[in-house]
């Protein structure tokens, strides 16, 4: 397998000429906790009190908003972060979304996803589950899977800067620090391997 650069910098390289692109780009890993907590409040609130939805029902959609969160920060991770296009144009867009953060995985403004990016996304999602779910579950399901992808952005913070002694999340970190270090072609869950042992990406034992 190809070894790519890989900097043990924590500084934060310049991407974008354009000092208001290159703001968009760095964020510090709180910030979606202040952007998407509120967002997480209204949609509890709709759905327990605006539309009357029942504890069950309401548990269970976001536990399912959950589990989806999980295989989708897999599939996106695996198929869209680590799809390597051919053309110079689409390597540019690699390294902004992803690459960056292989060559440079000790930038702590890297670590987390910047609302420019995950306010679109969280959108585009919403619109989509919209369209899937019946009637009126979109907001509890939604709940989960924002969630999750909160767990998500903080665990990939964590799994980078914090020393842990719990032997679960010393797994865990093990675990992500092989994909950046080891092999990038293995190990893509992130707040959870469970995917990569399903799907057959995890990390082959010797």
């Amino acid at each position: 397998m190809k070894k790519n650069f890989v900097s043990n910098s924590s500084d934060s390289i310049r991407m974008f000429k354009n000092g208001f692109l290159e703001s968009l780009s760095k964020v510090h890993f709180f910030v979606p906790l202040i952007v998407f907590i509120p967002v997480i409040v209204f949609l509890i609130w709709k759905s327990l009190f605006d539309l009357n939805m029942a504890i069950l029902p309401f548990a269970g959609y976001a536990l399912f908003g959950i589990f989806v969160w999980t295989l989708t920060e897999y599939v996106m991770h695996r198929y869209v972060f680590h799809f390597y296009p051919t053309s110079d144009w689409g390597k540019k867009i690699h390294f902004i979304f992803h690459g960056v953060h292989h060559d440079y995985p000790n930038d702590a403004k890297r670590l987390v996803m910047p609302p420019s990016a995950s306010i679109p996304l969280a959108l585009g999602f919403f619109f989509l589950f919209q369209y899937l779910l019946p009637i009126g579950t979109v907001y509890a399901f939604f709940l989960g899977f924002i969630s999750g992808y909160l767990a998500y952005d903080m665990t990939h913070y964590a799994l980078h800067h914090a020393n842990f002694k719990n032997g679960f999340w010393k797994k865990l970190k093990q675990h992500h620090m092989l994909h950046h270090y080891s092999d990038s072609t293995r190990g893509y869950g992130v707040s959870s391997d469970i995917w990569d042992k399903i799907l057959g990406s995890n990390f082959l034992k010797k």
